[in-house]
């Protein structure tokens, strides 16, 4: 695009999914790492005018103080990242540690007081580096869902809510959105399962700031397979019975994922789409293990019982086993990309056709990989004429 940068805010950004992603960002800007993974690096969006990786300035908050280098020796240490890739890096890492702000982990006077701080970390970031935009994700850990209450659904009993100290009505999750969206004017992903502007009242923020969004809960692996062969089965007419899943992990999200809190958002997010693709009533049994010696490798087993001609069974049983972290920091650069792109052509609200890369997608009800991909070049294609347009005019 070479227009000007862009900044990346990270909300968890000394986590192993930021740190995957800003390591990956200053390879990619050094050219001694290849766009593996990256779906906008793909031949069908040549032509589309996006951020070179170059283009992109990293920083963000977090309320761990471990700097990111440290960060990323720890991953190449488990085996996730090459030890001489982060050493190649390490001044960039150094430069994006920099901009990363420590927030604490309860509100700074009343929780309006800390959005208005957490986005005032964002505006000095865009005017510091003289950035063009901020493109704020939300990759921290994933969050318990909070219990329903009225501000829930009356905007101006949230607002009252938010302005009176010692309240504390949202979760940090949507502190963090508001601080974006209404607060920066920033476009926004969020990549986790934590609720973030899932409350009924603030569904039309983004619409009226003027800001794209994106969401919700990244699609790395298990679900992206499920969202392949779920269509299969219902294409081919054959009744699925059952589909169970066990997940097993270590690192950080195990360690998150074993509070059962924390854990009920993430099951109601995997298995909301398998339950849209196959069009009927299924028995989805679906469980996550914190297995602290396996680190950051997670392996994902599935076993589908459908029912075929005849009455007679099928049964298919897959395994996935990788590094998430690095499946999902692609993905991360790819919406960094792509909400330029929207913001540059004047998009506001939420972007359906980048539900694409999510399990819960804001703005739309579809779920089938395939259509997803299409419908995906398809709007990146349309949004540059747009952009173009826009410009021009």
């Amino acid at each position: 695009m070479n227009e000007g940068r862009t900044g990346v805010w990270f909300v968890g950004a000394r986590g192993s999914v930021a740190t995957t992603a800003t390591v990956g960002l200053a390879a990619l800007a050094e050219g001694t790492a290849r766009p593996v993974g990256l779906v906008t690096a793909g031949p069908a969006f040549e032509g589309v005018p996006l951020p070179d990786f170059d283009d992109f300035v990293v920083g963000g908050h977090d309320v761990d103080e471990t700097p990111l280098v440290e960060r990323a020796r720890r991953l190449a240490a488990g085996g996730m990242i090459s030890a001489a890739t982060v050493e190649s890096v390490a001044h960039r890492l150094d430069a994006a540690d920099a901009e990363i702000r420590l927030i604490p982990r309860t509100a700074r006077g009343s929780q309006q007081r800390e959005i208005e701080l957490r986005a005032d970390d964002i505006r000095s970031f865009r005017e510091r580096h003289g950035l063009r935009r901020v493109v704020v994700i939300d990759v921290a850990s994933t969050e318990p869902l909070p219990a329903d209450r009225p501000e829930f659904h009356d905007h101006d009993a949230l607002a009252t809510a938010l302005a009176q100290e010692g309240v504390e009505v949202l979760p940090s999750s949507t502190m963090s959105a508001l601080a974006a969206v209404t607060g920066a004017g920033a476009p926004y992903a969020c990549f986790t399962p934590s609720v973030s502007l899932g409350i009924p009242a603030l569904h039309a923020v983004a619409a009226e700031a003027g800001v794209p969004i994106a969401g919700q809960d990244g699609k790395t692996g298990e679900t992206l397979l499920r969202t392949v062969l779920a269509p299969m089965f219902s294409s081919r007419g054959m009744r699925v019975l059952s589909w169970a899943g066990a997940n097993l992990l270590g690192g950080g999200d195990g360690a998150t994922l074993a509070d059962p809190a924390a854990v009920e958002s993430k099951l109601a997010s995997k298995n909301r789409g398998l339950h849209d693709l196959l069009g009927h009533d299924v028995v989805t049994p679906l469980h996550i293990d914190n297995v602290p010696d396996l680190g950051d490798i997670k392996t994902a087993w599935d076993h589908v019982h459908a029912e075929g001609f005849l009455d007679t069974r099928i049964t298919l049983q897959t395994t996935w086993t990788a590094y998430d972290s690095t499946l999902a920091a692609p993905l991360v650069i790819d919406l960094a990309r792509l909400l330029t792109l929207a913001d540059e052509a004047g998009l506001s609200g939420p972007i359906a056709e980048l539900g694409y890369f999510f399990k819960d997608p804001w703005g739309s009800e579809e779920h089938a990989f395939a259509r997803q991909a299409d419908e995906l070049v398809s709007w990146a294609l349309r949004t540059a004429v747009r952009r173009t347009t826009a410009q021009v005019a």
